[in-house]
């Protein structure tokens, strides 16, 4: 068994910056990369498998080889063949749209498979970057529907400055919007499913007004009102500090500067570490070495156990 590596889906968009090409160090000349799809099996945009034995395998294809070996056994009971999360890159030149998911249960009731749970981590982003979550007034869905009509939405909405750090957990039914400068790592449930409730009137290259869902995103809205919608917590170097913990993935941020241990043996899981600072190597029990940089990203089979970590590098885990 190795640990898995896959060719980023880069996604040009109207809105995206020119962060992740040398953020990835990668050799191309591609413009306005708004995100880069690291570990996708989502149908249609499937990662395949960098090298190795598996090398082309799509992201799916390589779960219906391995089964539970990859995913651990009661993933792939809850989930079979698909992969159960996805696993992003997104450099902001502009604002986002604001937008909701809807929760699984709401999801198939609007026809769609299942919902989207989400959560970011920010990168070094622009000192002034800024960006959406959750609502800081008490709204009905009628009065809801008419701020988006009257343009008035975003007065409605809980706006935060963001530094390198962040953590922002994004459940299903929270209204949200990446701001202009966020350069972040997102970590969601395999799905596409995405109501947008306001662009700012934009148009796209065609000169149209972009598709608003206002009547599925209000069935979707959660319409609590919490204090405060950042995760907050306290860095700490060389051990795991737990961020996020939800029915669809828990994920831990390491700040490593000379050395840690991983042991996985207790966790009947894949697990994914996601580079987002500095320079490392990922070593398994056979002395077998996998870069870990910024800007790379690693899927451990549920089947591998025991890693040390080498370097000076941050890093979020995943499982």
């Amino acid at each position: 068994m190795q640990v898995f590596k896959f060719q980023p889906l880069l996604k040009q968009t109207i809105w995206g910056g020119e962060k992740i090409i040398p953020f990835k160090h990668l050799d191309d000349k591609l413009e306005n990369v708004g995100e880069s799809w690291e570990i996708s099996g989502v149908k249609g945009n499937e990662t395949l498998v960098v090298d190795g034995l598996y090398k082309g395998y799509g992201l799916n294809r390589l779960v219906t080889e391995l089964k539970e070996k990859l995913v651990g056994k009661r993933c792939y009971e809850r989930y079979g063949n698909e992969f159960p999360l996805l696993i992003k890159f997104i450099d902001a030149r502009q604002d986002l749209s604001i937008q909701v998911h809807p929760n699984d249960e709401i999801a198939k009731l609007q026809g769609r498979e299942r919902g989207k749970t989400e959560m970011w981590y920010l990168m070094e982003s622009a000192p002034s970057a800024k960006l959406y979550s959750g609502l800081k007034m008490k709204l009905t869905p009628d009065e809801y529907a008419k701020m988006v009509e009257n343009d008035t939405i975003c007065d409605a909405l809980a706006q935060y400055p963001v530094a390198e750090g962040d953590v922002f957990f994004l459940p299903a039914g929270r209204i949200h919007a990446i701001g202009a400068g966020c350069f972040l790592a997102e970590i969601q449930q395999t799905s596409d499913v995405t109501w947008r409730i306001y662009d700012f009137k934009r148009k796209d290259k065609n000169g149209n007004f972009r598709e608003l869902h206002t009547r599925q995103a209000s069935e979707a809205i959660d319409y609590t009102v919490y204090d405060d919608y950042r995760t907050n917590y306290i860095p700490l170097k060389d051990q795991r500090q737990e961020v996020v913990r939800c029915p669809y993935f828990t994920t831990s941020v390491y700040d490593v500067s000379s050395s840690i241990q991983l042991d996985y043996s207790k966790t009947d899981s894949f697990v994914i570490l996601i580079g987002v600072k500095g320079s490392g190597e990922l070593v398994g029990a056979d002395g077998e070495t996998t870069s870990l940089k910024a800007g790379e990203t690693i899927l451990i089979p549920a089947s591998e156990t025991k890693f040390e970590v080498r370097g000076n590098v941050k890093f979020l885990e995943t499982l």
